[in-house]
């Protein structure tokens, strides 16, 4: 249950100076966007049209806090029907970078910077991909990358790896 007392009204006015939210305010929650999403379709809890109801009435914490905001797959399809130019996709990511500055990472997004930060990619390399990029022609895949040490180190991003998540 939400009391009035945990409600942000000034949630909607910090989403919308957040690059990708300016549009959010003229959702007037006609439904065009949850209609024809196809993440909605599989996953009941993502619904664009509730979560900008929610960030409209200012309940900031339970939708920077909640999963269902790492769900859009950036597919457009909402984008492009929205009558009100709402731009919803790129409203979802104000929403998931403004969840990321207030300390709600996505465990996914940790285990992902700790695999870049680790060998440079997601995946890592065997001695059978780099023997398949040598018989291409390629150079081998170095197993490390200083690089991005120190672009983590830049960034903060190193915290992250160092303190599994837990800010």
């Amino acid at each position: 249950m939400i009391t009035i007392t945990k409600l942000d009204p000034s949630f909607k006015y910090e989403i919308s100076k957040t690059p990708g939210g300016q549009n959010i305010r003229r959702c007037f929650q006609c439904g065009t966007c949850s209609a024809g999403c196809p993440v909605g379709e599989i996953d009941e809890r993502y619904n664009p049209r509730k979560i900008i109801r929610m960030a409209l009435l200012g309940m900031k914490e339970r939708v920077l806090a909640s999963d269902f905001i790492w769900l859009c797959t950036a597919c457009y399809t909402c984008q492009e029907r929205c009558p009100q130019d709402v731009r919803i996709t790129d409203l979802i990511s104000a929403i998931t970078n403004l969840a990321v500055k207030e300390g709600h990472i996505h465990p996914v997004l940790v285990q992902q910077v700790k695999a870049i930060g680790s060998s440079g990619r997601l995946h890592s390399v065997t001695d059978f991909i780099n023997k398949r990029r040598a018989s291409m022609g390629l150079p081998n895949a170095c197993p490390e990358y200083p690089e991005i040490q120190e672009i983590f180190k830049m960034t903060g991003l190193s915290r992250l790896v160092d303190s599994d998540g837990s800010e």
